[in-house]
């Protein structure tokens, strides 16, 4: 199944708009992101649970509030799953 979204998270004292892939099921579970920035330049990266199952972006160079906005776009990824799985029960 492929699973993909767009949310609105306010980041940096700014509206953006993050589109969210799912790369993987499983244990392995990995969503593509991409999300423009100030310039209006793309910038694309991966985001995986970590051992402690936090999100966490995969991408070192990245600007600082997109790693800043880690756990905001984690729970965006949990709030889809978690309505997905509502919706096949």
């Amino acid at each position: 199944m492929n699973i993909y979204f767009s949310k609105i998270i306010k980041v940096a004292d700014r509206l953006r708009e993050f589109n969210f892939r799912q790369l993987s099921s499983g244990e392995d579970l990995r969503y593509h992101v991409d999300v423009t920035d100030e310039r209006g330049n793309r910038l694309i990266f991966n985001m995986y649970k970590d051992s402690t199952s936090h999100w966490k972006t995969a991408s070192q160079k990245l600007p600082l509030w997109v790693h800043n906005a880690e756990e905001l776009l984690g729970s965006a990824i949990d709030e889809e799953l978690s309505q997905i799985n509502h919706s096949k029960q």
